[in-house]
């Protein structure tokens, strides 16, 4: 989309501030079909880096300070709010990738890790996403 497109209703409900890739919803549907309901949370440093965390829902208790960015293969997907504010301009897609996943990751003894890969919006997007807010 350039910031010329016209913004149609199916480009709207195509704006997601995340999504993911074919290799990690399989590993997703994997570790769901292990574990039961998951959740990730965008680590945002110290030990595990700044990797995307998979914990059996509710595991990993959040509260205010974490924002819900939106669904990743049925499955919530959370960052903290201080962290929101350097990533709010870039679209978050989720991979997997062979290499240890973070010590507390469920996808650690898989062989695979999940990665965060982003891009920034484009001009038609952005306006689309502060139309609706922040999350």
């Amino acid at each position: 989309m350039s910031s010329d497109t016209p913004l149609t209703e199916v480009a709207v409900a195509a704006v997601s501030r995340v999504s993911v890739t074919p290799a990690a919803q399989a590993l997703i549907e994997r570790l769901r079909a292990e574990h039961g309901p998951l959740m990730f949370h965008q680590s945002g440093g110290c030990c595990d880096g700044s990797a995307p965390m998979c914990f059996a829902l509710g595991e990993f208790i959040t509260g205010d300070a974490d924002i819900c960015l939106g669904e990743i293969a049925e499955t919530p997907f959370y960052m903290s709010r201080s962290q929101f504010e350097y990533w709010e301009h870039t679209h978050l897609i989720i991979d997997a990738v062979p290499g240890n996943g973070g010590m507390f990751s469920l996808e650690r003894p898989t062989g695979l890790r999940f990665l965060t890969r982003s891009r920034l919006y484009e001009d038609a997007e952005w306006q689309v996403l502060e139309a609706q807010g922040r999350p």
